[in-house]
């Protein structure tokens, strides 16, 4: 097993370009699946999880070239319904999304439960709902099964919830279905914007996009596109925290400043602002440091919601940014039962977090954090504590890193250009 050795306490300086949204790319490639004609897409990261859908989708008789080290064209002139292997589904939650395009596509599918980080319950009853009411039988036996009679049908589907990969695959799915769909209660994250700007590209009718209600019209085929994947948010606001917590400077390339609205908020209170330039962020060194309490001085409190809300995503990397700032906060993620596990790693580096209950935390700063041997839990919470080992004076050694590659492309190579001292072992 790789590990990552850091020896901690050393500003970052320098500029930075972050790759491509994984969330976007998930879906875009099972969004090819849904014509025979190819697709390219450009800015694709180059992580494990994308890596592991490609190759489930290659398992289903699509092909793939690479035009470039980003680029990919997708082909799927033909696609077989075969049985997709249970130990590659385990490994990406994104496994999921296959049902949509596929029920749109071949019209059944036989789905091994999907894997992903291990942060609580991940419910999939949403899917399941949204595809049986645009016309699919589905059934849950050890394993997911999917079968469309003839073509999907357009209706009006209220979520259950404002889930993610839901709202894509009813969206894949509804796309090529025989009449019009409106989707209310839909997630609105960059990701599934980007999805639906990539289907109107092939040929697709979604309007009112950004919006929590969509409205899908059916046509009868699609064709190919070529698109670029927006820059990854979540690794931009990473890079925002390790320049924070090392009292660095950087300069990030393409940020993507459209959708830092909120979390400009939340950083705000904590004492961290940045200045944009056309597309390009700078970080300053000097940083207030310091919470913003609430009127009458009381404990502020971040709570994640669904977009334009603070991304559950972004939780763990807010949580370690409070360990290095004045002052008291709650932080409440009520979507995810374990998302706050992996603090006590925090409290045994020398960080004053009292964990309430599975969803809310505590945490008193600013507090001296000490080099640690550390395990990486899931994607997010492991790249909050390479954050934390960036902080802490001393060596400190983080194993299982192939979590944190599932979703960071590069990230020791990105490191050590802004002057850390990063290996891998």
């Amino acid at each position: 097993m790789e590990s990552f050795c850091i020896e901690g306490g050393i500003p970052l300086r320098g500029e930075v370009t972050p790759s491509g949204n994984k969330n976007a790319a998930l879906p875009l490639l099972c969004a090819a699946i849904l014509t025979e004609e190819p697709v390219i897409l450009h800015n694709v990261p180059m992580i494990r999880d994308v890596l592991a859908m490609r190759k489930l989708i290659e398992s289903l008789g699509v092909t793939f070239e690479e035009l470039d080290q980003h680029t990919w064209k997708i082909h799927a002139k033909k696609v077989e319904a075969s049985r997709l292997d249970p130990d590659m589904c385990r490994r990406v939650r994104a496994s999921i999304l296959l049902a949509g395009p596929m029920c749109a596509r071949c019209g059944q599918l036989l789905l091994p439960p999907p894997g992903g980080d291990v942060i609580g319950r991940r419910r999939v009853d949403t899917h399941i709902l949204a595809l049986v009411k645009l016309g699919a039988n589905a059934y849950y036996d050890r394993q997911y099964h999917f079968e469309v009679k003839g073509r999907l049908k357009g209706c009006s589907i209220l979520m259950d919830e404002a889930s993610v990969t839901a709202t894509e695959n009813a969206i894949m799915a509804a796309v090529t279905a025989e009449g019009t769909t409106i989707l209310r209660n839909a997630a609105s994250e960059p990701h599934i914007q980007e999805l639906c700007h990539l289907l109107n590209e092939m040929g697709a009718k979604i309007s009112n996009i950004g919006s929590n209600m969509l409205t899908i019209e059916g046509v009868e085929s699609l064709h190919g596109a070529e698109f670029t994947i927006g820059p990854d948010y979540l690794e931009v606001v990473s890079y925002i925290g390790a320049a924070a917590m090392t009292h660095g400077e950087l300069t990030i390339h393409n940020a993507g400043n459209e959708y830092l609205d909120m979390v400009s908020l939340v950083f705000n209170r904590m004492g961290v602002r940045w200045e944009t330039n056309g597309e390009d962020i700078f970080v300053p060194v000097h940083q207030r440091l310091s919470i913003e309490p609430d009127l009458g001085g009381a404990i502020p409190e971040i709570s994640v919601l669904p977009w334009p809300g603070f991304p559950s995503d972004l939780m763990s990397i807010a949580i370690v940014m409070a360990t290095q700032v004045q002052g008291s906060i709650l932080f409440h993620d009520w979507m995810y039962p374990s998302r706050m596990y992996f603090t006590d790693k925090l409290v045994g580096m020398g960080a004053q977090i009292v964990l309430c209950d599975p969803h809310r935390c505590i945490v008193q700063g600013p507090s001296r954090l000490y080099a640690e041997n550390l395990e990486s839990p899931d994607i997010r919470a492991g790249m909050a504590l390479l954050l934390a080992a960036l902080t802490a004076p001393g060596k400190s050694t983080i194993r299982n890193i192939g979590q944190i590659e599932r979703g960071y492309e590069r990230v020791d190579e990105k490191l050590s250009a802004l002057g850390a001292r990063i290996s891998r072992i």
